[in-house]
């Protein structure tokens, strides 16, 4: 809950802290900049996840690489709150990002091993554990946004940093008599006569990103859509890893292989799901009545609109599958649900497209969010589910790493795609993201039996 706090609390007001002027405390770039940074940033959360994997499942095993994640996410947050300027948010962001990206990798992992492969208590288990993170991604947006109101950004930021300090001090408490044993076993060790060559390409990596920023090839504006290419290049090369290694046998490779065009359908959901932090902010700036009784809402509170459906309806989804056990619905058709359902939330925005300022009501936009819910509800759990019940057993964390690595892709598109969003002719935007994604979701429900067969008894 805490590092959702955080992580949420940051966020919310982040897009916010790098577009508004100097003069109202922020840094003054533009909307196209401001949006590519926040959609690269989190495109790199979730292309994090398949580093925090690898670390996991051949150095040091999946719950003592979430402890040093954590630490490293605090680090961010206390960077953001006293450096100034963009090398406060360079080191914080990119701190978080490759600490939160590894926390979810490891944390899906361990809590997968709570769960035998064929217990159908699994994705009632992962929709409980959604809904408790979010509980922090309710609160954390509340907090920030109204200190940042009352204070300026870096208060706001320092507020982050104090709520990842505070799960980390709960976790190190807690941690024996919550998960015991689970995510401690080194599934796939490194040799240590490999180690050294690992850690200089690592280091090459490092010099070479620092030496593109300094010839202008990296820019604020290029962040997204480089941050989608590589998270592309990164998910065929473990995509192919796994299905090439002599590691894992027949059956676990045609699990792998059910699970690419569910990676596509996630992609193109994330990629509207995470607008909520780039066009549907500073449409919720410029564009929503925010105005109660002669006060105004900040903005990003409307980023805890969906926190609060999921806490509401997660647990509705868990009893559901309990309830169901194995006659609810395939995994393939969840997916295809929640992809078809986000399409229509983007088709909702038309009716009030091309209005001025104030001129998009409340509670349509939370109408257009419940939606988003709902779609999420039906995928995002599952998916991560999923990902734990597909894997095979020398790419354990890794393939978990492989759906967030389809989530790291949407959240850089949403980024990406923001510099197409014209306020003054929003209509074929919002039509032609929503109508794609339910033409993707009418395809992974008609290749469902393919999927499903692939998927050799899992369900």
């Amino acid at each position: 809950m805490w590092e959702r706090f955080s992580f949420y609390g940051m966020q919310g007001i982040l897009i916010f802290y790098l577009y508004y002027s100097a003069t109202q405390g922020g840094l003054g770039l533009s909307e196209a900049a401001a949006t590519s940074i926040v959609g690269a940033y989190g495109g790199l959360v979730y292309l994090s996840a398949i580093l925090g994997a690898w670390v996991s499942d051949r150095l040091f095993g999946a719950e003592h690489t979430l402890l040093g994640a954590a630490v490293l996410i605090m680090c961010g947050h206390i960077s953001l709150a006293v450096v100034p300027g963009f090398l406060g948010v360079g080191i914080g962001l990119v701190c978080i990002a490759f600490g939160s990206g590894t926390l979810k990798a490891t944390t899906s992992s361990v809590l997968g091993d709570m769960y035998e492969p064929d217990d159908t208590r699994r994705d009632a288990g992962f929709s409980i554990y959604y809904m408790g993170v979010n509980l922090g991604a309710l609160i954390g947006p509340l907090l920030t946004g109204l200190l940042w109101k009352m204070q300026g950004f870096h208060w706001g930021f320092g507020l982050a940093a104090l709520g990842m300090a505070a799960g980390l001090v709960q976790y190190l408490i807690l941690r024996r008599s919550t998960i015991g044993s689970a995510g401690h076993e080194v599934t796939n060790p490194l040799p240590t006569n490999q180690r050294v060559r690992y850690a200089g390409v690592a280091i090459a990596v490092v010099v070479v990103v620092a030496a593109l920023s300094l010839l202008g090839v990296i820019t604020a504006e290029r962040l997204a859509a480089i941050v989608v290419v590589l998270t592309l290049l990164a998910a065929v090369a473990l995509f192919t890893l796994m299905l090439r290694s002599r590691k894992i046998d027949e059956i676990e490779r045609g699990r792998v292989v059910s699970f690419i065009p569910m990676f596509i359908a996630s992609a193109a959901f994330w990629s509207l799901f995470q607008q909520q932090f780039t066009v549907v902010s500073v449409y919720a700036d410029q564009r929503l009545d925010r105005t109660f009784f002669g006060w105004t809402m900040p903005p990003s509170w409307v980023q805890s609109i969906n926190p609060i459906f999921i806490i509401i309806f997660a647990g509705v989804f868990a009893a559901m599958w309990q309830r169901m056990g194995p006659r609810q619905p395939t995994s393939p058709w969840k997916f295809a649900i929640g992809t078809m359902v986000m399409g229509v939330a983007f088709l909702l925005f038309i009716p009030y497209a091309g209005g001025g300022a104030n001129s998009t009501p409340l509670l349509w936009l939370v109408l257009i969010l419940f939606l988003f819910t709902m779609a999420e509800l039906f995928l995002s759990p599952v998916g991560q589910s999923l990902s734990t019940k597909l894997a095979p057993r020398a790419f354990h964390t890794q393939m978990i790493a492989l759906f967030f690595l389809s989530v790291a892709v949407g959240s850089a598109a949403a980024g990406w795609l923001a510099r197409f969003y014209d306020p003054n002719n929003e209509v074929p935007y919002f039509l032609f993201l929503g109508g794609t994604s339910i033409v993707i979701g009418i395809v992974i429900a008609v290749m469902n039996r393919w999927i499903t067969r692939k998927m050799a008894g899992i369900h």
